[in-house]
């Protein structure tokens, strides 16, 4: 070691120590400036309301009654390509005609039961084709509810054995 670097005193706690006392005259500037009101900041609105996306959700939903049907178990395809569909579902109905509905609900299943058989195992393999169909029996269920009765069809089980 050499002399100078022995009696040259270390000038490192001097740059941190003025650094924390000009943090806390800053930040105690800034919060009697806020806390007196010469600087108003501006405050939310008691509930602010969400823009876009948001704004669907943010409405009260409606009333709603789920029927749940019985599960249906069905043959598909022919010979050696003969499979088992499993199919089970809701029925989203409005809340007057839940008794209406669930009165009607074995015509429902028959509807499903015979229109499911009539399925080919082609017709199931396309990832669109659970949508197809449910569109399709959500019709064939309302015509046999009548109108204005049942809102959708919920799938709760697709499955091919």
């Amino acid at each position: 070691m050499s002399e100078d670097s022995a009696k040259k005193p270390k000038g490192g706690k001097m740059g941190l120590i003025v650094g924390v006392v000009l943090m806390l005259v800053c930040g105690g500037g800034s919060f009697y400036a806020v806390y007196s009101g010469m600087l108003a900041l501006p405050l939310p609105e008691k509930e602010p309301k969400p823009h876009g996306e948001a704004a669907k959700f943010a409405e009260p939903l409606p009333t709603t009654a789920f029927l749940p049907l019985d599960p249906i178990i069905v043959t598909v395809g022919r010979g050696e390509a003969l499979r088992h569909l499993q199919f089970a579902a809701q029925l989203e109905v409005e809340p007057g005609a839940h008794d209406a509905v669930a009165l009607l609900t074995p015509r429902a299943v028959d509807v499903l039961n015979t229109y499911l058989r009539a399925v080919e195992p082609s017709d199931i393999e396309d990832p669109a084709a659970l949508l197809r169909m449910r569109a399709q029996m959500l019709r064939r269920v309302q015509v046999v509810m009548g109108e204005g009765k049942v809102r959708d069809l919920l799938v709760a089980e697709f499955i091919m054995r």
